[in-house]
């Protein structure tokens, strides 16, 4: 068999997948969960409080997984939140071929940093809509009883629509990481180069020539 050799850099270290990891179990189950809780068919499923139990159990790493990330990578997790509401020219650019990057075309465009512009929305959406969905949970928890019944409504409302738009957001995310293969960056940590200078020419160029490894490809 031929081989051939290609060129890998590392993309995220060990404490970011496995937070990631951990915040995708942690989500599921929180998804599951709370659409049993609400869903009148599955009601059965929610009898004698084992589900809200698991939904209270899933909440705790939910909530501990960003600060054990900013206190493990305190300069990427800064980093990271900087990136994603700050937009260039490039950005800019970049959204006008959005919809043939949505079909997976990338052809025409503009070079992007560590983070490309789609990836600056997903991630600030997600942070605003994990603190809604954190806030409005802590207040259905703790503070229920003081709500009142339009209180209430409008507090489960803000909750379930927050989840609603993390879950669009999740589907989006693995969408896009099936369409250009990208899971192997959060599995093994390291991308292609090709795949690098397609999505992130910018932070590519700025990567020490240490940050490669060479891997044969069987063909």
């Amino acid at each position: 068999m031929a081989s051939e050799s290609i060129r890998l850099v590392r993309r995220y270290c060990t404490t970011q997948r496995i937070v990631h990891w951990l915040g995708v179990v942690t989500f599921l189950t929180l998804l599951g969960s709370g659409i049993v809780l609400i869903a009148s068919p599955l009601a059965p499923l929610a009898a004698g409080g084992i589900t809200r139990l698991i939904h209270r159990i899933a909440v705790l790493p939910f909530m501990v997984l960003p600060i054990l990330y900013l206190v493990c990578n305190p300069k990427q997790a800064i980093d990271l939140v900087k990136e994603s509401f700050t937009y260039t020219r490039d950005d800019v650019e970049w959204f006008k071929h959005m919809p043939a990057y949505f079909l997976g075309c990338t052809k025409g465009l503009p070079p992007q940093g560590r983070i490309n512009a789609g990836q600056k929305i997903h991630h600030a959406a997600t942070f605003l809509m994990f603190t809604t969905v954190a806030a409005s949970g802590f207040v259905l928890w703790f503070g229920k009883g003081q709500l009142g019944y339009d209180g209430l409504a409008i507090t489960a409302m803000i909750h379930d629509l927050s989840m609603l738009g993390l879950t669009v957001l999740m589907v989006g995310h693995l969408y896009f990481t099936l369409v250009y293969d990208a899971l192997s960056g959060m599995v093994r940590g390291y991308v292609t180069e090709e795949y690098a200078q397609m999505e992130h020419a910018k932070w590519l160029e700025e990567l020490p020539e240490n940050a490669f490894i060479v891997k044969d490809k069987v063909k």
